[in-house]
Parts: structure tokens; C-alpha cells; sequence
């Protein structure tokens, strides 16, 4: 594995803040100090950064972080601005985010323990839409929204395909739902401005699967490790350690935790010959369905055995009445 890869699924920092470290002289390997990424390590290997061992690399885990306005997403700002990272909630272990916001823009951020995963997430080829909530001062009609469809060149630059729809007009702003693929430094605000819009709020709802939801600002949720490896597909969810049973035996821990088992898995006897589940009645079973006798007078004591005898002549007399022959 490179050293630059090493360094990203260990959670320390993402694969091309690796590289730049690397060129820093910050990183060594069994005591020599690194000047390339281009160094494949082994298990083994004594790896220090700024002369602490590499972290044990931990399970890839997930968050949905809402993000608030007036704080940038990067661990050191040279402006000295606040950070993301400065007033994350204290049980989060150390996290990078997947992608960036802007100074201004709020709303969500996934963070991740895992360089790699992260660097997955944010790659256009992923395919996840991210959409945004915007307000922008200014008017649009429906034509110029439909000529971003085919994706379109802002100075120079190619953005890809953009989704938009108008919500609502309160005054002089008009708010829109945008849709994205690709994320570019600032993509939003230069398209619409583009489109003679100047936006004045920004919020992402929504990173492909992952929704904002009802989360504060400033507030972080775990995703559910079983959610993410069905959102990433079982190929790419096994690449990452997550496709194994700690979820479930955890729960298996907790009081009234049952595990059922599926249909297939019960017996003939459990589940009867046929679909309602009703046991076939044989003679023994029937013989068993039966009351047990009474204590004392037998059930049958003085009832008629029948009104006529054998003879053809009627009797009148009960079975425990034996009347003597004339």
C-alpha cells in the first residue's frame, strides 16, 4: 500500500494532504524521512508523522454534520477563521470531510474517519446528486433554467449538468432547489450568476442518499454502518470493512434483542402440512384432542345405550337397570 493511502485509511488526513506532508519532510519510514509519496509500506512498517506513529487504522464510519454558516471546512485556516473542525461535538473522533463548504454556505457535510472513503464520496464518478436550497436576488425564466441541462461554460470553466426549479418569489430574491454532480469550488454561485442571479443564501440539504433533515447546525448524527454499505453496493462496502456482523451482535447484546428466524428455517412439525400452519389430525391425535375423563361417575353412566334391542322389541330401560327375566 502507498504511504500517502496508508495515511488516509488511518483517518489522519486525506490522500493529497498526505502527499503535501510527505513533501514537508513531516513523514518517515522506519526512521527515514520520506521525500516522495511514491514508497509502498508494509504492515510492519514503523510509520512516524511529526514524530508520532501512524493511528491504528479504525472501521470506516460515517456522519451527517450540519454545517453553520461563517465557519470554513479545513482543519488550519491561514486567515485564522474558524473551522468546522474547531467546535465538532466532543464524542466524534478525529474526522476529514467529504468535499467542502464554503465559507458562507451552510448546511450538510459528511464527515468520515476514513481518508479513503471520503475521497470515494466526492469523486464525480460516484454519481451522487448534491442538492442545494438557494436564495438569489434577482428573476429567471424557465428558459434559461432549461439551457442548464447540458451542463454549461462559466470563464472558461465546464460545469456539468445543473437541476434547477424555481420554489418561490418573495420580493426582489427568488428561491430555487439546485441540483449538482460534480461539486466545483463555488459551482452554485457561479452558474447562477451566470444566469444574472446573486446568491445571498445557500444550504445543502442533501448528499446523494444522506439528507439533512432536522439536524441543528452544528449537530452530527452517525449513519448507520449497515446503511452505508447498502448505499455504496457490496463491492465497494467490502473494500471498506463493512460488510461483517458487529452491528448485529451488538444488538444481539441488548436486552429483548430476539433474533427471528426466517420461515424457511422452521421445521415440518413448526409449520404443519399446509399454509395455515394447522397440524394433520391422524387417529392418535385425534384420540389425544379428547377431554380427559371425569373423576368419579363415568361420562356414559345411565345414558341410553339405544331404543331397541336386538329382537326388534323397544325398551324403556337404562343400561345400568337389569331388570330379571320372567
Amino acid at each position: 500500500m502507498r504511504i500517502a493511502k496508508a495515511m488516509a485509511r488511518a483517518g489522519l488526513c486525506s490522500r493529497r494532504e498526505a502527499e503535501r506532508w510527505i513533501a514537508e519532510g513531516r513523514v518517515s519510514v522506519n526512521g527515514q524521512v520520506l521525500a516522495t509519496p511514491a514508497v509502498e509500506v508494509k504492515p510492519k512498517d514503523r510509520i512516524l508523522v511529526d514524530g508520532r506513529p501512524l493511528p491504528v487504522a479504525e472501521p470506516a464510519r460515517l456522519w451527517r454534520y450540519n454545517k453553520p454558516k461563517g465557519v470554513v471546512t479545513t482543519h488550519n485556516d491561514p486567515q485564522g477563521r474558524p473551522t468546522v473542525f474547531d467546535s465538532l461535538p466532543p464524542d466524534l473522533p478525529r474526522v476529514i470531510s467529504v468535499g467542502r463548504l464554503d465559507f458562507n454556505t451552510e448546511g450538510l457535510i459528511l464527515l468520515t474517519n476514513d481518508g479513503e472513503l471520503a475521497r470515494h464520496l466526492e469523486l464525480p464518478a460516484t454519481g451522487w446528486l448534491r442538492r442545494y436550497r438557494v436564495r438569489a436576488k434577482g428573476r429567471v425564466n424557465a428558459d434559461d433554467l432549461a439551457s442548464l441541462k447540458d451542463g454549461v461554460e462559466v470563464e472558461g470553466v465546464r460545469y456539468g449538468p445543473v437541476e434547477v426549479a424555481i420554489d418561490t418569489m418573495q420580493g426582489a430574491n427568488t428561491w430555487l432547489t439546485v441540483g449538482i454532480r460534480e461539486g466545483k469550488n463555488r459551482e452554485v454561485r457561479k452558474v447562477l450568476a451566470h444566469l444574472g442571479l446573486e446568491v445571498n443564501r445557500l444550504i445543502r440539504v442533501s448528499f446523494g442518499p444522506f439528507q439533512l433533515l432536522d439536524l441543528k447546525p452544528g449537530e452530527a448524527e452517525s449513519v448507520k454502518r449497515r446503511v452505508l454499505a447498502d448505499q455504496l453496493g457490496a463491492e465497494i462496502a467490502e473494500q471498506f470493512g463493512l460488510l461483517d456482523d458487529r452491528e448485529e451482535k451488538a444488538q444481539a447484546k441488548k436486552p429483548g434483542f430476539k433474533k427471528v428466524r426466517a420461515v424457511k428455517e422452521r421445521t415440518a412439525n413448526e409449520r404443519g402440512d399446509n399454509d395455515r400452519g394447522r397440524k394433520p389430525h391422524g387417529d392418535k391425535e385425534r384420540s389425544d384432542r379428547r377431554a380427559p375423563p371425569r373423576e368419579g361417575k363415568p361420562r356414559n353412566a345411565g345414558a341410553r345405550k339405544g331404543p331397541f334391542r336386538k329382537d326388534g322389541s323397544r325398551k324403556d330401560t337404562f343400561r345400568n337397570d337389569r331388570r330379571e327375566k320372567p
